[in-house]
């Protein structure tokens, strides 16, 4: 006998009050029958109509969008984007709030990950509860920071650029993006015939005018002549392999973090916003206050931001590991830290390939793990390695408080948490931990 289907509620109706932020860029509110919903485009303590999403009957929670604001917070502003809002382009979360309660809500998200998921208070993790923006972003309300040095476009089938609509690959086709960098705006991707493309990446370099397109044909299709209003180099993604191949210019683009220059190839990863690479530097270095002759770990590595800089600072007795599993970014790294014989940089996953290095104790270790975290078994792994000081460079609050549960499991407790806004507009935060053993830290 087949199951009963479940009615969809898809554009049903509610209105409801609005109660505290979650994690993922909403707010949580409930129907009258108690059911929950996860809501956009609304702010805590606002009264609400909100159109269901996603979701049936009996569903352990709906999603939504606040379609009519009937009683709004103080913080709301008018959203400065013409393409944001319900059912519109969803790269931004946080377009209706001022810029200070952007970064309040973004505070609430990490107190509430940490002690959810760590059993942390802020205090515990000696963290002072503030979202410091980066350098240059205190804008007034209505002015939004151009920080995206990196912009994926999705093309529509009439070849038009925009940008991709919330839990959707619908195309919501835009003239301009707010918050694209001064380098990205510039080539004038906007106003091209992109048909026969599925995806224009575009990237503009901090510290360089490096400028670089990635061109991703749909099956079958040729590639443009591509002209754009700024010069750039053009790459294109393999149909067959998925490889990314050089068309025209230099196959990198060059970044300048720390004082020194790094060379990024086109699947390398960088930071995205313009002074996000010397804020975390620095954040990192403050913390962990490296000493010459020290050894280092910099896990998750890509092109050797963190090793270059602990290089640096660790001298010539020194020496660090670099772990990176993308083959390029690899490539990448041992070019951009040619310069230190005693930096090395393996390719393959941590957990495979740190177990095989025979290393059982260093003094410092690094790690930026991708939006996932690092994991118990990894964790387990670095806690045994018994370094007087570790710092845990997070994207994800949720995969942060996870793996500071399992470091305190390992005997490590938090020193220091500092959180920056290197993303404004959306719901994503980057925060730098710094960890050391707890018999020391006494």
């Amino acid at each position: 006998m087949q199951a009963e289907q479940k009615k969809s509620l898809v554009g049903e109706e509610y209105e409801v009050e609005v109660g505290p932020v979650a994690h993922g860029g909403h707010c949580i509110a409930r129907t009258a029958e108690g059911q929950v919903l996860f809501v956009r485009h609304t702010l805590p303590g606002e009264r609400i109509v909100a159109r269901v999403t996603e979701g049936e009957e009996g569903a352990r929670f709906l999603r939504a969008d606040a379609v009519e604001i009937l009683d709004a917070s103080k913080d709301r502003v008018e959203a400065p984007c013409p393409f944001a809002g319900p059912g519109k382009c969803g790269g931004c979360d946080w377009q209706h709030a001022k810029p200070g309660a952007q970064r309040r809500l973004k505070g609430e998200v990490i107190a509430e990950q940490l002690q959810r998921l760590a059993g942390l208070t802020p205090e515990e993790a000696g963290w002072d509860g503030t979202v410091m923006p980066a350098e240059g972003d205190k804008l007034p309300a209505g002015q939004v920071p151009q920080w995206r040095t990196r912009m994926q476009y999705a093309v529509d089938a009439d070849g038009n650029a925009g940008l991709r609509r919330h839990r959707s690959h619908e195309v919501e086709p835009v003239d301009h993006c707010m918050i694209a960098a001064e380098g990205v705006s510039e080539l004038g991707i906007e106003d091209r015939d992109w048909s026969g493309m599925a995806s224009v990446d575009a990237i503009a370099a901090t510290g360089s005018q490096d400028r670089m397109v990635i061109l991703e044909p749909r099956p079958g299709a040729r590639l443009p002549l591509v002209e754009l209003d700024r010069p750039a180099s053009v790459m294109r993604v393999d149909e067959k392999d998925g490889g990314v191949h050089r068309v025209h210019g230099r196959a990198f683009v060059r970044e300048r973090a720390d004082g020194r220059t790094y060379r990024v190839g086109s699947g390398g990863f960088w930071q995205v916003h313009p002074k996000a690479a010397d804020t975390l530097v620095t954040a990192v270095m403050q913390g962990l206050l490296p000493r010459k002759g020290e050894m280092a770990l910099d896990l998750y590595c890509g092109a050797g931001l963190f090793a270059g800089a602990l290089a640096d600072r660790l001298g010539e007795t020194g020496a660090v590991l670099g772990i990176e599993s993308g083959k390029r970014a690899v490539e990448d790294a041992r070019h951009n830290l040619a310069g230190f014989p005693r930096v090395r940089v393996e390719q393959g996953k941590v957990e495979s390939v740190l177990p095989r290095t025979g290393i059982t104790e260093v003094d410092l270790i690094v790690l930026d793990p991708p939006r996932a975290g690092a994991g118990k078994k990894t964790v387990e792994h670095l806690a045994s390695l018994g370094a007087r000081r570790i710092a845990y460079v997070a994207c994800d609050p949720a995969a942060l408080a996870r793996d500071l549960g399992y470091f305190r499991e390992g005997g490590y407790r938090v020193r220091t948490l500092r959180a920056f806004d290197l993303f404004p507009m959306t719901h994503h935060v980057e925060c730098v931990a710094i960890l050391e053993p707890v018999a020391k830290g006494l």
